[in-house]
């Protein structure tokens, strides 16, 4: 049912999303599955983050962590430790692999890129 192209369709709209998220703010897997009418697809909002890196355009994968604010893509970077960096760099802090303060830091698509 699904060729390769829509998932490449889809992985590109991901990343356009990504894109969107300001510095100092974070989203998770799940919101940008609902914002592109695809609730179930956080898995595959994953699997995009996981290939962001081969992008000429560059994605801040950083930026989305799991419901609960941990960063569990942060295995995908140069190194376990990046992620973490690149969000202290902003303003985030972060706590044995979760972000403090995550209701405050989050970014929903939904309502902050009203369609």
């Amino acid at each position: 049912m699904t060729n390769d192209h829509s998932h490449e369709d889809f992985f590109q709209n991901v990343f356009d999303v990504v894109r969107l998220i300001p510095k100092g703010r974070v989203t998770n897997y799940g919101a940008i599955a609902k914002y592109l009418g695809s609730a179930r697809s956080s898995r595959m909002v994953g699997w995009a983050m996981n290939a962001s890196h081969s992008q000429k355009k560059k994605v801040p994968a950083h930026r989305v962590v799991n419901r609960n604010g941990e960063l569990t893509g942060r295995l995908h970077f140069a190194t376990p430790f990046l992620m973490q960096e690149l969000l202290e760099k902003e303003g985030i802090k972060v706590k044995n692999d979760k972000i403090v303060d995550f209701e405050k830091h989050f970014w929903e698509p939904m309502k902050e890129l009203e369609m």
